[in-house]
């Protein structure tokens, strides 16, 4: 009888700990806590970090062409931005929020791709980047997000013109204090890590004090010492989740 008794107080502990962090989380994306987010803009990127995944040009040219295969679905747009749809289908969405299909675009390597890419970039920045809610601002997504961000920031802003080269960074700026705000109270697990990976890259890629990626640095030491396992496996033995998070 004690051992049930403590199992269930146990897990009325962990309901009641999820129950808050979920409510801090919802919290801080209202609209109370959104001047928290804002702040000094960047005054450019400093180093773009490389992406080490297989990247196609064609699926470039087809994301052009409205055709968006992500996550094993494939979504036709009709000319309309994929940011408008409502598509049942959540993994499509993640896929397309976290940006991580940007690096087609520099595979490619010419200025109609990155015309495209900035072009999405813009709807992405004019339809959720006030609206802290949603599948968008997940932290798991913005953390992809914010990395597809910086690494191909060169292609982005190919070309830009100042008005959108401000925008850019103001948006990755308060994505990234967002991002710094939830990051401790994640979930255990890859999230949390890309979020200090994210952080880290930051730190490294715009201009920050000292202070600042020292902090970083640590903290993503400390997450990885705590979520990688001495064999080089992650903690939840997923094979590809090291793999991944690379």
């Amino acid at each position: 009888m004690a051992l049930v008794a403590g199992n269930t107080t146990r897990l009325w502990t962990l309901v009641a700990k999820e129950f808050w962090r979920k409510t801090r989380r919802r919290l801080r994306a209202g609209p109370v806590y959104r001047w928290r987010y804002s702040g000094r803009t960047p005054e450019r990127v400093l180093i773009a970090p490389p992406d080490l995944r297989l990247a196609d040009p064609q699926i470039a040219l087809e994301i052009y062409y409205g055709r968006y295969p992500l996550s094993g679905h494939l979504v036709e747009t009709g000319g309309t931005s994929p940011f408008q749809l409502d598509v049942p289908n959540r993994g499509w969405q993640k896929s397309l929020h976290g940006f991580r299909w940007l690096r087609h675009m520099r595979a490619a390597g010419t200025e109609l791709a990155a015309a495209n890419a900035r072009a999405l970039v813009t709807d992405w920045i004019a339809m959720h980047g006030n609206q802290i809610s949603g599948i968008a601002w997940e932290p798991g997504t913005t953390a992809k997000r914010v990395i597809a961000w910086l690494q191909h920031s060169s292609v982005v802003l190919q070309g830009a013109e100042f008005p959108f080269y401000r925008a850019f960074l103001k948006s990755l700026a308060v994505q990234i204090r967002y991002l710094r705000s939830v990051a401790r109270e994640m979930p255990d697990g890859e999230a949390r890590l890309r979020a200090r990976i994210a952080l880290a890259f930051a730190a490294l890629s715009l201009p920050a004090p000292a202070s600042a990626l020292r902090s970083a640095t640590r903290n993503l030491a400390e997450e990885l010492e705590h979520q990688i396992l001495p064999d080089g496996g992650h903690i939840s033995r997923k094979p590809m989740a090291v793999l991944e998070l690379l």
